[in-house]
């Protein structure tokens, strides 16, 4: 990718423009790390850069950005701002922070560093160019930005910077959810998620997005099975615990015990010795509908919401699993998606009572139960129903599941086992004999 955004770059000088690798790559590069995206910033128009490179396309009005596919790979061209004549100087005073503002010329082998980017990259801090309060309001996702990035290099966020983010924090509602989501996604995805919401709880941000996690705090659970703390102290302990993960398991680790406030109840066991008894009754549930309001807020595609709830409303099955017959079992092992609802119990313990028993009982079912055993190939359908003299009703979904039932739980293993309990089911319910026509 690299080798094409120098190809870039040589065209454009070659037609006597002025062309830079700029922001995140330059960043990345100093610090080590492999670049996910090259851009690009040029003294050249958009409208001569599509001149000069076939496959472009144009974003934005007020600041326009050209789009170049080369070999497969995008790479975003923007050209100088400030005021005329543009320059590679004038274009970083108007960036983000320091560490974005920095440029590389790879022609010469040199860093153009007019904001003192090199130093704080050194010095690990994120800091706003120019005045913080200017940088923010020019696009207020910026409020989030900075979190990204101190919570993603470790880095702290400057005095100065920080004063701004806290006094502005009001003002990220006038972003469009769409871009909140994702660059909350980009927040919780990463490897430090834990520091990441820390810092959007301690500026304020979360409290204007996501204002039902910012409840959770003060939330007293049941010290037995809840010794770190309140609800909120949970949470963030189960993103610490986080490594990798889907984005939508990310999402839902913030989200899974959100319906805790709502239903929390503290109920007096024994007046004597002053003690008591915490309760969330159907929290998981309560917590389900409120994470499809919050997907719904945040633009989710209805996919993305689906799993997120899901996730949310199914993550105290597993107290139950090991006391679960095997067809409920088997049902529950083969959920849509069920890798990220065992990785979401398993965050839960570790981020409590740290009894793995439940998630260690699942993984030993998993291997022990082939795909064929989880889920066996159907016996019998409705066709079959119809050609043995049944009536399409509501007793249909009934007989076909009371089939897969005892498939799962291994009490039949054919077709004819299978006809044998369809007919002895609905003699007993005196569905038999001729009266089969009407019955179903």
């Amino acid at each position: 990718m690299r080798e094409e955004a120098l190809k870039i770059i040589e065209r454009l000088r070659k037609h006597h423009f002025k062309a830079y690798l700029a922001g995140g790559c330059v960043r990345d590069t100093l610090m080590g790390l492999e670049p996910q995206d090259y851009d690009i910033a040029t003294d050249a128009s958009p409208e001569q850069i599509k001149k000069l490179f076939d496959k472009t396309f144009i974003l934005g009005t007020q600041f326009p950005v050209v789009m170049i596919l080369l070999n497969q790979h995008q790479f975003q061209l923007t050209s100088f701002r400030g005021r005329e004549p543009w320059s590679e100087e004038g274009d970083t005073q108007l960036r983000d922070f320091t560490i974005n503002g920095l440029l590389y010329d790879p022609l010469e082998d040199k860093v153009l560093d007019y904001v003192g980017g090199r130093k704080d990259i050194e010095g690990k801090i994120t800091r706003a160019i120019g005045d913080p309060v200017a940088r923010f309001r020019e696009d207020r996702l910026r409020l989030m930005r900075a979190i990204r990035l101190a919570s993603r290099y470790q880095f702290q966020i400057e005095k100065n910077t920080l004063i701004a983010l806290k006094d502005l924090a009001s003002e990220i509602v006038l972003v469009s959810p769409e871009r909140i989501r994702d660059e909350l996604i980009k927040i919780l995805s990463d490897k430090n998620a834990y520091a990441g919401a820390k810092l959007l709880l301690d500026t304020g941000i979360m409290q204007h997005i996501l204002p039902e996690v910012a409840a959770m705090a003060g939330i007293e659970q049941p010290p037995e099975y809840h010794p770190e703390g309140d609800v909120l102290t949970h949470t963030l302990l189960m993103l610490k615990h986080m490594e990798t993960s889907s984005p939508e398991l990310a999402v839902a680790v913030l989200l899974h015990d959100i319906g805790k406030p709502l239903t929390y109840e503290k109920h007096v066991v024994s007046e004597v010795n002053l003690t008591d008894r915490i309760t969330f009754k159907n929290h998981a549930r309560v917590g389900s509908k409120l994470t499809e309001d919050i997907c719904l807020r945040l633009r989710f595609s209805r996919k993305e919401t689906d799993k997120i709830v899901s996730l949310v409303r199914h993550h105290l099955k597993f107290i139950h699993v090991q006391e679960m017959r095997l067809n409920k079992l088997k049902r529950f092992l083969q959920m849509e998606d069920f890798s990220d609802h065992l990785e979401l119990h398993r965050l839960d313990c570790l981020a409590s009572h740290r009894n793995l028993s439940n998630w260690e009982f699942c993984q030993a079912k998993l291997k022990e139960l082939s795909p064929q055993a989880l889920r066996p190939p159907r016996l019998i359908t409705g066709h079959d129903l119809i050609a043995m003299g049944y009536k399409p009703g509501p007793l249909f979904s009934e007989v076909l599941t009371l089939i897969e039932d005892a498939q799962l739980e291994e009490k039949i293993s054919n077709r004819q086992e299978a006809l044998e309990l369809v007919d002895d089911y609905l003699s007993r319910k005196g569905q038999a004999g001729s009266e089969r026509s009407e019955s179903i």
